[in-house]
């Protein structure tokens, strides 16, 4: 089966800002069978530059510039299609889980000939404060003291608000319009408090009940 004629991946996005725990809840789901995690962190960690999609990345990223929507997303796509040729993904039964990406509206477009969107799980932490207590906790805690920097905390924020919280509208609206995609999580909440929520929410979902009964 070609790429083309292969049916969309059944995808839930993991969706917040950063110091939400998207990536924590990202990994935890990933270590139950039938949920296949992937952070889009990892694909560029894992990117061979020898390649010439590689080096055209590499071109954007050394000088400093923002990589386009485009290339991220065939990035992203020579990535998981890598993943399922290797059996790491099994398409037909398994659930992606996606972290990181899409990080903007132009992103989710792009990506729709690629995913069908079950949920989207915003993890809702609206107090900033505790944002950045957050952030400043795991940057300190990995040594990265410039990410602590308040105003670089601040910025990574604000930037979020400004092009990412965008698809939250993008997935409520048009042909997801009426579905119910979007779902709330207190992410304030504690992490197994969170997980809950969200394996509630997934076992609601008409999917999970054809595929999730299935021997692992």
């Amino acid at each position: 089966m070609s790429e083309k004629e292969r049916p969309k991946f059944r995808t839930f996005l993991m969706f917040g800002a950063p110091g939400s725990g998207k990536g924590t809840q990202g990994v935890v789901l990933g270590t139950i069978p039938r949920f296949y995690h992937m952070a889009c962190g990892d694909v560029f960690r894992s990117l061979d530059t020898r390649t010439s999609l590689g080096q055209e990345f590499i071109n954007y990223s050394s000088r400093g510039h923002l990589v386009p929507d485009e290339v991220t997303v065939r990035l992203w796509r020579v990535n998981i299609n890598d993943r399922v040729k290797t059996h790491q993904f099994k398409a037909d039964i398994d659930f992606l889980v996606l972290d990181g990406i899409p990080r903007n509206v132009e992103q989710a477009r792009l990506l729709e000939e690629d995913i069908d969107v079950l949920q989207v799980f915003h993890l809702s932490c609206p107090d900033r404060a505790e944002l950045a207590r957050r952030l400043r906790k795991r940057a300190l805690k990995d040594n990265r003291f410039d990410d602590a920097n308040e105003e670089v905390i601040q910025k990574r924020i604000r930037t979020y608000e400004e092009e990412s919280k965008p698809i939250l509208e993008y997935y409520s609206q048009g042909k997801y319009a009426g579905r119910q995609v979007v779902t709330d999580i207190n992410a304030t909440e504690t992490p197994v408090k969170v997980v809950h929520s969200i394996l509630s929410r997934i076992m609601e979902l008409d999917e999970w009940k054809k595929v999730g009964s299935l021997v692992v």
